[in-house]
């Protein structure tokens, strides 16, 4: 029997968001929900997602042009999605945009995309850690609600665990992640990790799936660029 699909869903992996999930807010956990603080009408949560290199390639075909571009063309995307399928739903973007506390991987467990790294980033068998959230909608559909999709926990059976030894900061030490000493790590001169994790690259799983050089830099200076700011807000 076929897994229920989003309408139309060709034209949201042909623009590289080729992950998505239909939930019910009725059938989430309540502390979930609540932050999102939902409207009566609003009885339905859609997560977009995308894995490996799509995203990115459409993205670059478009044209860079501000400091936010994949948010931004996912949104857009998502835009287009419902004024073609559903131009009468009502729909609310709570992610990217806005400031309410959003789960990504709770809701990234719940969809099954979702298994925890030693590097702390979602993983799965097939797209490795490849994988991101960009979109959270909260709508007034009545869709058929996803089933999850479990690719697998490969980390459950790595016995040389690469990602550990490959980490320069040893913030992987003992297969406990220290926040602090990745963090010093990545801000140390001459840094290997520092628009790029080498944990992550030296993971083997999805590697035919890994980001280009160029996203995974794109992505890690806006990283980069938050753990300054923490560590020395008067740099803002």
């Amino acid at each position: 029997m076929p897994l229920p699909s989003l309408p139309a869903a060709g034209f949201l992996n042909d623009a590289g968001l080729n992950r998505q999930h239909v939930f019910n807010l009725a059938d989430l956990p309540a502390d979930l929900v609540a932050p999102l603080t939902p409207a009566a009408h609003e009885r339905q949560l859609i997560l977009f997602g995308h894995a490996g290199r799509r995203l990115w390639e459409c993205v670059q075909a478009e044209g860079i042009r501000t400091d936010h571009p994949i948010d931004e063309y996912s949104v857009r995307t998502v835009e287009s999605w419902l004024a073609q399928t559903l131009p009468t739903a009502r729909a609310r973007f709570v992610f990217p945009q806005h400031s309410q506390h959003i789960g990504l991987q709770r809701l990234g467990t719940i969809a099954g995309w979702h298994h925890p790294s030693p590097f702390m980033v979602g993983i799965d068998a097939v797209w490795g850690s490849w994988f991101a959230y960009r979109v959270v909608i909260l709508t007034d559909t009545a869709l058929p609600a996803s089933l999850p999709v479990d690719n697998g926990y490969p980390c459950a059976h790595c016995a040389d665990k690469p990602c550990i030894t490959a980490c320069p900061a040893h913030a992987l030490a003992g297969g406990t992640f220290n926040l602090k000493a990745c963090n010093t790590g990545r801000l140390a001169a001459d840094s290997a990790c520092a628009l790029g994790c080498s944990a992550r690259r030296a993971c083997p799983v999805g590697a035919e799936h890994r980001y280009e050089d160029s996203q995974i830099r794109h992505s890690a200076a806006g990283s980069l660029a938050m753990i300054r700011r923490y560590q020395d807000p008067a740099a803002d």
